[in-house]
């Protein structure tokens, strides 16, 4: 049974839904202020300074929890189907994660689409991955997180890392990843009716702006294409209720099948990146807490 306070997110994105039911023609930017309030529902995680830094010419933000250990970094990509949502949308969520693994995060304020597509996301992840690494920061002192679209990234930055030929990082933790870009998944219709916010309708105008006349098999837009051998131990957390669980599931096998180190938690009746519930719901907080203690020996910790 989920608890009374899960359902604020519930609330929130059936709002967004009526916003953008009730305007059919409303532009990107209109759609990217009303997701700059995803961070409403999150409470604030104390104890966490934030400082905004140019990356490798990538704009992020540190988040610094009190006395943590500084030479351990979270790579966080966020979510929106790397057209909306922000650094600043995902500033809480990445600071409460940071807090429980007790290091510094950088939160990355990545190009989005449709102004620019795919590759740039991916360019610019790679580019601060290196910029850490530039910056003296050991590989195996590094794990990427990410929500959504985000979690597809910070696995894809791992991958598009590879093939640069850089050092890899310890962990790799997505958030309800969104890594299907053919929308093949089960889930899509088996859980359309729970699901508040992710349908069908939202991710094809979302993979339109992102690839265009793209391939939606690229293997570092689409994981599922690609080669996952050798990748660092993952841990994917994922709705129950989730529209894009499939993601996660069929995602978990290709790596177990490229014998990648990898687990998947699934939370009963949760919805899409149910982690904005951070400081607010207890399912949010164990899922975090979960994190922490997974990750922080892969990171020395």
């Amino acid at each position: 049974m989920a608890s009374p306070q899960a359902q604020a997110l519930i609330d929130l994105y059936k709002s967004w839904g009526a916003a953008m039911a009730a305007n059919p023609s409303m532009g990107i930017e209109e759609i990217r202020e009303i997701f700059d309030h995803w961070g409403d529902v999150t409470g604030e995680p104390g104890g966490v300074d934030y400082l905004e830094v140019d990356a490798a010419g990538v704009p992020c933000l540190w988040a610094v929890p009190k006395g943590c250990a500084m030479d351990r970094v979270l790579v966080c990509t966020h979510g929106g189907g790397y057209a909306v949502g922000s650094m600043y949308s995902h500033r809480k969520m990445f600071g409460h994660i940071a807090k429980a693994v007790g290091c510094r995060a950088i939160i990355l304020n990545y190009r989005r689409s449709p102004e620019f597509p795919h590759p740039a996301q991916n360019e610019d992840a790679v580019a601060v991955y290196k910029w850490l690494l530039d910056q003296g920061i050991k590989p195996n002192h590094i794990a990427t997180t990410g929500d959504s679209a985000g979690g597809a990234l910070c696995t894809s930055m791992v991958l598009g890392a590879r093939s640069k030929g850089l050092p890899l990082p310890a962990a790799i933790m997505p958030q309800s990843p969104w890594y299907d870009m053919e929308a093949k998944g089960a889930t899509l219709k088996s859980n359309a009716a729970v699901d508040a916010l992710v349908q069908e309708p939202i991710l094809q105008g979302m993979v339109s702006m992102f690839l265009g006349e793209q391939s939606k098999q690229d293997p570092l837009a689409n994981p599922l294409y690609a080669d996952l051998k050798g990748l660092p131990p993952i841990y994917i957390q994922v709705g129950g209720d989730e529209t894009l669980l499939d993601d996660s599931l069929r995602f978990v096998e290709k790596a177990k099948a490229a014998g990648v180190d990898v687990k998947c938690d699934v939370y009963p009746e949760m919805q899409h990146v149910f982690h904005f519930l951070a400081g607010k719901a207890p399912e949010a907080d164990k899922a975090i807490k979960q994190y922490a203690d997974w990750v922080k020996p892969k990171l020395g910790l």
